[in-house]
């Protein structure tokens, strides 16, 4: 179960770049880092684009982001953060992109996130992940002590 296999691999290479360009662009909308706008600048440009409750929208996306991709990175809860990563990034494809392109500003980038977060909510997070770290480790901890009192 807790064996190094090519699915699990590969999910954690999904979940790890999945996890940083969410941290990235969460990071961005909070806190105004990486060349972001912060909340207030960002809710700015919500509002141009006629989003309702500006702010509170950011908060929520940027939240969503930051976390969301925390919990990708860990394995923590990551059904859960890809499937809330998903629906933010459909909203995101549909509100703030107009065509496909990417090049044009587009929707072909945060659809993309948006369909390969709802494979990750589908599929799960795979072996590697920190939970399945601590039930290995709790399992090894557990399994010599009940054995000895025997």
């Amino acid at each position: 179960m807790t064996r190094f296999d090519d699915r699990g691999l590969g999910l954690l290479f999904i979940r790890v770049m999945l996890g940083v360009v969410f941290l990235f662009h969460g990071a961005q909308k909070l806190f105004g880092w990486f060349g972001g706008h912060g909340i207030e600048g960002t809710a700015g440009f919500f509002e141009q684009l006629g989003i309702p409750f500006p702010t509170l929208s950011v908060v929520a996306a940027g939240g969503a982001e930051f976390f969301g991709g925390l919990a990708l990175l860990l394995g923590l809860g990551a059904r859960g953060a890809a499937a809330i990563l998903a629906f933010t990034m459909l909203v995101a494809s549909f509100t703030a992109h107009s065509g496909f392109g990417a090049a044009g500003g587009g929707m072909e980038y945060p659809l993309t996130l948006a369909i390969v977060s709802l494979g990750l909510a589908l599929t799960g997070p795979g072996r590697l992940t920190i939970a399945a770290a601590r039930a290995c480790c709790r399992t090894r901890a557990v399994g010599p002590a009940a054995t000895s009192r025997t």
